[in-house]
């Protein structure tokens, strides 16, 4: 489809809670120092965009190639900062694609406040893709607890077979070559990525047999036999020999179209519908709550009250960040309109009902992911 993430007061409205002595996210950040504010990062235009909520910054943070051939990367896609808390991050890059191919950078974020901040990048890591109608597109990231690296690329995106791919990078990720094994070659038009605390691997699949997708280890520890990579695909590249995978969260009427997948501090999950411009929470067995983001009766894309959410991330108070695209539709064909998209956030009322939705940022072409980054003390 595409071109050329502990003060907190989190309700579900479905749940007999009381909220006791919670404000909004403001409020609960009002005690804390200007270091210790949330910074989130969306990728636009092929530049990495950064947002300081709270006080209204905003400033590019990477400028795409076109716009300083000497220094700007082409940036896209989910941004995944390691929990180390160096301020080290993973995002899309795709400078100069086809040659090289797209892959992913690994940056290291200097600065800790929106109009001071710099980013150099240290390596990049391409794996062979499937062969598809489509050029390769990189997307999704995630961390295991020991550090290995888990990204997606999309595969076909809108026909033709299912052959998006889940990959497992293994640590030093500074080398200049990290390799990696590839878990699943048959997913349908991949997308986000989320790691929780027990290393289960969500994953959201628009398209085949849609939804997000529950992969469980041992995953491969390393590029062979012994650490549980011992086939190859048809590109000669290393194949987990054997994935536990199973459908968590089917497609529904809710999202037609799962694109990404986010937690929230409560422990339940938000799932972004692109197509349809929802974004769903569900419990952690995977069952519908509610809509927290839907278009406003009536209203045909583009939807202007909420957008089209495509990357989905939430801060440690409950506050959630989207990228809309920004699709149109233009007779029967839909896509991402020119600098159509915007970078939004949903807070929420005392009594845990979502406020609509507001705008970062707009005129945005083909923002399509969104990290966010709490600077540690």
């Amino acid at each position: 489809m595409r071109r050329r993430s502990t003060g907190w007061c989190w309700l579900v409205a479905v749940l007999p809670l009381l909220a006791s002595g919670c404000g909004g996210d403001e409020e609960a950040a009002a005690g804390k120092s200007e270091r210790d504010q949330v910074i989130v990062f969306v990728p636009e235009g092929n530049r990495l965009r950064a947002y300081a909520p709270l006080r209204g910054e905003s400033q590019v943070v990477v400028p795409s190639h076109a716009d300083s051939p000497a220094s700007g990367r082409d940036i896209n896609g989910q941004v995944c900062f390691l929990p180390d808390g160096s301020g080290r991050f993973i995002a899309g890059e795709d400078t100069n694609q086809p040659n090289p191919p797209p892959g992913w950078g690994l940056f290291q974020l200097r600065g800790r406040r929106v109009g001071e901040l710099s980013a150099t990048q240290i390596t990049r890591y391409v794996p062979t893709y499937q062969p598809s109608r489509d050029t390769p597109d990189n997307y999704g990231c995630g961390f295991l607890r020991d550090g290995r690296l888990l990204t997606s690329d999309i595969g076909n995106k809108a026909d033709g077979p299912v052959n998006g791919q889940l990959i497992v990078w293994f640590p030093p990720l500074d080398a200049p070559t990290v390799r990696y094994c590839k878990i699943d070659i048959t997913v349908g038009t991949a997308g986000g990525i989320f790691v929780d605390a027990n290393d289960r691997v969500f994953l959201a699949s628009a398209r085949g047999a849609p939804g997000v997708y529950l992969y469980e280890g041992p995953f491969p520890t390393s590029a062979d036999a012994a650490g549980g990579c011992g086939e190859r695909d048809s590109t000669g590249a290393p194949l987990a020999s054997a994935m536990r995978k199973r459908l968590f969260i089917p497609a529904d009427s809710h999202i037609r179209t799962p694109n990404a997948i986010a937690a929230t501090p409560r422990g339940t999950f938000l799932v972004t519908s692109v197509l349809n411009g929802v974004i769903a929470e569900y419990d952690a067995e995977g069952r519908f709550l509610r809509r927290i983001l839907q278009p406003v009766s009536g209203e045909r894309l583009p939807f202007p009250s909420t957008g089209t959410p495509l990357g989905i991330a939430v801060d440690s108070f409950g506050s959630v960040y989207y990228a809309d695209l920004g699709l149109v539709q233009e007779g029967l064909d839909i896509g991402p309109g020119r600098n159509q998209g915007t970078a939004r956030r949903i807070r929420f009322a005392s009594d845990g009902s979502p406020l609509p939705p507001e705008i970062l940022d707009r005129n945005l072409n083909f923002p399509d992911g969104v990290g966010v980054w709490e600077p540690p003390r």
